[in-house]
Parts: structure tokens; sequence; C-alpha cells
């Protein structure tokens, strides 16, 4: 466990925890204590995060014609006894196909007091597969959106894109953070931030601080090493990816690396998904965690970052200067032109309701702190 004690020199807000905010580790524990976050198989220590809980699969997924909402007058089940969803065993592990949609019941259920509602995301080997999960709950008008005070059960909506994968009951696809009230960030306290050098580093530093609690970042399409590498682009008519097996997979035969020509730029194409990197190094102190905001038609006809979660913590190495931004993009029905520097999404920032017993790092096994150019876990290192 990270020694963050030793450390609040750093923190503006040494003085918490507050009354509104994310719910940190601890807290989240003290709700399965207090049977707020239930599950039949015993919820293991490893699923809790520094702000969040990984969620998993049950012993069935449903294939369905079409995603939906249930709305407010109709349950999971029944929709997809209306979609004649088809049941598929998850137990041995199961392939589900890319090009499909999928409805899994998860294996936690909710008990939520009146005053603490959720949000979901993908997990950040998830989006890197280009997996899209979205959290559905009974009479839920949104997809990953928990009401405050909900208690009934989880679904998540799997729709692969790019490659088939392998799943089975237990496997972790999407997580699920928990907030109290409706914090926000001050400009006044995001600006202190960056002046101490603690959300961002790079380029782009001093002109990427918004006024409405959000940072700007761009993308890196300069090139890394001798080769000039930008990025990859996913190949098209892989083999299956089971999702347990970590550095297992030879990257050449999935992805096709990306280099830059004459000059930093890419044309997306609306039928390719693409992995690119931030010019800016962020970091997320331990006192807050942020969201990667995925789409802003200002900007360009191209979504960004499906796995949107940064952990507090994250990048947090004033020794390494920060961790890059992972970038999973795909463009919206047009071929669309990214040049180097160009703007790509917002941080969100939010503030912790109590600052957590561990924050993400090595200390707890984090696959992706001080990242460069990574792909999910599953590959080896692109050499």
């Amino acid at each position: 466990m990270a020694d963050i004690h030793a450390q609040t020199e750093f923190f503006p807000n040494a003085g918490w925890p507050r009354n509104t905010g994310i719910l940190p580790y601890q807290a989240i524990n003290t709700m399965r204590r207090d049977g707020e976050i239930l599950a039949e198989t015993p919820i293991l220590p490893e699923q809790v995060q520094p702000a969040s809980i990984d969620l998993r699969l049950g012993a069935v997924a449903y294939r369905v014609r079409a995603s939906f909402l249930p709305g407010p007058d109709s349950t999971v089940p029944e929709k997809i006894a209306q979609l004649d969803g088809y049941p598929i065993d998850l137990t041995a592990g199961a392939v589900l196909e890319r090009g499909c949609v999928y409805v899994a019941p998860l294996l936690e259920t909710l008990a939520l007091n009146a005053a603490v509602g959720g949000f979901a995301n993908p997990k950040s080997s998830t989006g890197r597969l280009d997996v899209l999960t979205r959290l559905i709950t009974d009479r839920g008008p949104a997809f990953d959106r928990v009401a405050r005070g909900y208690h009934g059960p989880l679904y998540v909506e799997i729709a692969p894109r790019t490659f088939s994968v392998v799943v089975r009951t237990g496997v972790r696809l999407n997580q699920l953070r928990f907030r109290r009230g409706s914090p926000q960030v001050s400009p006044g306290e995001l600006q202190r931030l960056r002046d101490a050098g603690q959300i961002v580093l790079g380029p782009e530093g001093d002109r990427s601080l918004g006024d409405d609690g959000m940072l700007r970042v761009t993308v890196d399409l300069g090139g890394e090493g001798e080769q000039r590498l930008i990025g990859f682009r996913a190949r098209k008519h892989t083999d299956r990816i089971d999702v347990d097996k970590i550095d297992h997979y030879d990257p050449r035969a999935f992805w096709e690396p990306i280099h830059v020509d004459r000059e930093p730029r890419i044309i997306l194409d609306p039928n390719d998904f693409y992995i690119l990197m931030t010019r800016e190094s962020v970091g997320i102190p331990p006192d807050y965690a942020a969201e990667m905001m995925a789409y802003d038609t200002t900007v360009g006809e191209f979504r960004v970052h499906y796995a949107g979660f940064f952990d507090p913590g994250f990048g947090w190495d004033r020794a390494a200067g920060g961790s890059r931004a992972v970038l999973e993009v795909r463009s919206h029905e047009v071929p669309f032109l990214l040049e180097h520097g160009q703007t790509v999404g917002w941080l969100r920032f939010e503030p912790m309701a109590g600052r957590p017993d561990r924050i993400y790092g090595g200390g707890i096994g984090s696959n992706y702190q001080n990242q460069g150019l990574a792909l999910a876990k599953q590959f080896k290192p692109f050499a």
C-alpha cells in the first residue's frame, strides 16, 4: 500500500473528509460490511479500487437483437424476454462475437442509502480492447447511472466492436463509483492544483485549464523513438482474445503500428479503431478523482476514451512526472483529420469524500501507472 500519509505537504485539503464527494476505498469496504453492496459469491479484496469497485459477470449472458434501456416501467429481464434473448453459459467460458450485443447479470447487487448514487465506466483494459460495456439497472432511464437509494440487481451490456472476446463468470469488465451529494471542484481549487504541478504537465499546461472544473487535453502525434511511433490501428479478422490471459498475445497479430509520415497528423477512418496518447502527462492527487469526457461534437466527429475513470494517485508520481492518458479513438461516420496538439477531450475533476487508504500505483499492482503508449494488458509489450 502506498504511504500517502507521509506526503501531506502536497495536499491543499488535508482537513477532509467532506460530507460530499466520491466515496473512497475504505468507505466502499464499509458499504460491503453494512450490506449496501451484496453478492452471493464473496466480494474479493482486489475488486475494491481507490475510488471504485470492479463488477463481475454472473453465470449467464443473453444475446439480444438490440441495445436497450428498460425505462421506468420495466426490469432488465422483462426487456431481455421481449427481445427473445438467447442464454449463453459463462461458467466454463464463452466467446462473445464482435458486432453482437449481449446483456449479462452481474454478481453484485446494491441496497444504497438515499444519499448515495453511482456511475460506471468500462475498465481500462476493456476500453483498449474496444469492448463497449454499459451498466444497466432495473427501471433505469440511463446507461452507467445508478439512482440514489437504488435497491436491486445490476446488469452490463457488452458489445465487442473490434475483437471477439472470451469471458467467463467472475470476469471484471466494468467498474462502479459511488457519489454522495453533488461535489464540485472550484476554479480556484483547480488553479492551485495546476500551479503546484499536481494535475498536468506538458506543453499545453498553461492553456488547458477551464473555468468549469475541467482540464483540456490534446493528442500527441509527434511520435516516439527513432521510428516516431504515434499509435496503433486495430487489425480486422483476428483471433479471439481471452481477457483473462495477461501478457499473452503478440501485439503484431492484432495491431498495426502507425508512424509519423511527413506531417504529425492522421486521418481517422470511421471503420477503424485507434490507440493514441495525450501530449500532456496527467496526475490525479489522492484527494481527487477524474473522468475523461468522451465526446464533444464541437471539437470533431470522433469519440475518445471509452474507459474514462482516473483513480486517485494515477500518474501522481512526482519523480516520474505523471502518466500519459491513453486514448481509445473512433471517428463518427466520416473520415476525420486529427492533427498534433488538437484538443481531444476534457478531464473533469471531482473531490473525494475522504482520502483513500490506498491510491493507484505499483503498491496495489495497478497496470498502467507511468504508462506511455500502452496497449491492453492482454498483449505483450510492443517491440
